[in-house]
């Protein structure tokens, strides 16, 4: 597994992907899965992230970037999905 974009939060991370790649492989695949029971470990995580970001200004510069590119961005979501997806990952962890 990769390690967490801030240091600080590679231990909540591996917990969370740990949990993650379990309940996908055993659960979601095979149709028995209910609801994401490592939902918990993912708002751990991602409040660790967003508190990294935040102390680190990132969180700002991305707003900035956000605004800036909004055109663009519009553009690029009409047809790719991988984008889109991308985007929608990001906007989850802020």
């Amino acid at each position: 597994m990769s390690a967490s974009l801030a240091p600080e939060c590679n231990q909540v991370k591996e917990r969370y992907d740990t949990c993650f790649l379990k309940w996908y492989s055993e659960k979601f695949l095979r149709g028995n899965a209910t609801t994401d029971e490592c939902e918990p470990l993912f708002k751990q995580y991602k409040q660790c992230i967003s508190k990294a970001l935040q102390e680190r200004g990132i969180d700002k510069m991305l707003d900035e970037a956000r605004e800036s590119n909004r055109d663009n961005d519009a553009e690029h979501m009409k047809g790719g999905c991988e984008y889109t997806f991308l985007l929608l990952v990001l906007q989850e962890l802020m």
